[in-house]
């Protein structure tokens, strides 16, 4: 399954309108609109490649940006973009791989299970589109389809308005194989692990200023 590759404005977009249309709430409502960044490492899965292509088993970097809204004090949704590379393995057949995927997620706060101020948890799963692009000698062999993400978030509060976490996160893609074999030399349709550390920013208010 092949999709023409996303033009950069429309996530700028998505990304402006829900600042937009939430800054409002987000001046009385504390902790309702977040920013995060987080950077990390991730694993293609071996059945995304064609015979005779094998990845890293550990590729770096890992990017991620997102902007989450909650809905509620347990419920919200999250924009996100990720930015992944992987190369070859030594011994291997020569190639490197852009990944980028958007995804948009429902978000749900499961931080109770921890029972403390500072301790957070957030569970986090959503569609969305993977864009795969080689780089080297198989720039020609692009490709793009849907994949599902899901994910735990564990978080450490630094202050009241931001704080340290640790992302896990599996992205399942759904795309065609590759036909003809060609189409995917130095190319990627598989599955996608994805571990990183990360900051996330309260731009609405306090986080742990209502559980004080």
């Amino acid at each position: 399954m092949t999709f023409k590759i996303f033009d950069i404005r429309i996530p700028a977009f998505i990304l402006f309108t829900i600042i937009f249309f939430a800054s409002p709430e987000a001046q009385t409502d504390k902790s309702t609109l977040k920013a995060q960044i987080a950077v990390g490492l991730n694993q293609p899965s071996v059945s995304g490649f064609v015979s005779g292509f094998e990845a890293k088993p550990v590729n770096f970097p890992t990017i991620n940006l997102g902007l989450q809204y909650q809905f509620s004090s347990m419920l919200g949704a999250k924009f996100d973009l990720g930015y992944n590379r992987f190369s070859n393995k030594e011994n291997t057949r020569d190639f490197k791989v852009n990944a980028t995927r958007l995804n948009l997620q429902l978000v749900y706060d499961a931080s109770q299970v921890f029972n403390q101020n500072r301790f957070g948890l957030f569970l986090h799963a959503g569609p969305g589109i993977t864009m795969i692009k080689p780089l080297g000698n198989f720039p020609e062999n692009k490709t793009s389809y849907f994949n599902i993400i899901g994910g735990a978030e564990f978080h450490y509060g630094l202050s009241d308005t931001m704080s340290v976490f640790l992302d896990a996160s599996y992205i399942a893609g759904f795309a065609k194989d590759f036909d003809p074999i060609t189409s995917g030399y130095g190319s990627f349709n598989g599955n996608l692990t994805t571990v990183s550390i990360g900051l996330s920013f309260s731009l609405s208010g306090c986080y742990f200023c209502e559980q004080r």
